[in-house]
């Protein structure tokens, strides 16, 4: 199976960073983030990637071949080989447009590959989930997709008030009542069926018209996930990697 990782918003709440760099290759540890999804997939033995590119895409290009790119030989898909991590691997460069949105882009990668079912990702988001268990859950489910399920980082401690009293007091401990798309999906290709045009929205139309006929099935990660939206979700996740609390 490929993996279609989403790399063409221009990740405008990163402010001043991503006006040069495009989020993708927003650096993370020792490398962009971009290149710590790849070896999620690596470690899974997922070696086929396509690109989906958009926002600054000739610069994702420029970063893994070294040299100038023909911009035109996007739009019919760029491959390279390339090795990563001490693993080979095939990755497609595919320019989704500019001012595709997420659905969009996906229905144009997609035209990128053959099999009947393909892992989808978006390019701002790391974790540890155990990709093998994922896909048999998929198939296990029959269901045109699987999405993984995580819970949403804390941003703020929480009280507990009854009678103008204090009955608890936790500081910024993870959710844990409340369910969030951790954006890992494994899709079946008629899924794309319901993806009308360039301006569809993933989250919005086709996953919820998925769910509404029962073709979405949910696999629930409980251990690290984290996605990339400020500067303070970088900043943790900079200080995840260099420091090894997380291995990737």
């Amino acid at each position: 199976m490929k993996a279609i990782i989403l790399a063409g918003g221009s990740g405008s709440r990163l402010g001043e960073i991503t006006k040069i760099t495009p989020k993708p290759l927003v650096k993370v540890g020792k490398f962009p983030i971009l290149v710590y999804i790849m070896k999620i997939y690596l470690k899974a033995g997922v070696n086929n990637f396509i690109i989906a590119l958009g926002y600054k895409g000739e610069k994702i290009v420029k970063y893994f071949i070294k040299k100038k790119i023909n911009k035109k030989k996007l739009k019919f898909g760029l491959t390279i080989k390339k090795k990563l991590f001490n693993k080979s691997c095939n990755i497609t460069f595919l320019d989704t447009g500019k001012k595709s949105m997420t659905g969009g882009r996906l229905k144009r990668a997609a035209k990128a590959l053959n099999e009947e079912n393909f892992y989808v990702t978006y390019g701002d988001g790391l974790s540890n989930i155990n990709l093998k268990k994922l896909t048999k859950f998929h198939f296990q489910q029959k269901k045109l997709v699987t999405i993984t399920a995580v819970r949403p980082p804390a941003r703020f401690g929480e009280i507990k008030i009854k009678k103008n009293k204090v009955s608890s007091f936790s500081e910024k401990r993870p959710i844990k009542t409340t369910w969030i798309n951790g954006g890992f999906f494994v899709m079946n290709r008629n899924f794309l069926r319901l993806i009308k045009n360039d301006s569809s929205i993933l989250e919005r139309y086709p996953l919820e018209q998925a769910a509404k006929i029962g073709q979405l099935s949910a696999y629930k990660h409980t251990k690290f996930w984290q996605c990339m939206d400020t500067k303070r979700d970088r900043d943790k996740l900079n200080e995840i990697l260099n420091k090894k609390i997380i291995k990737i």
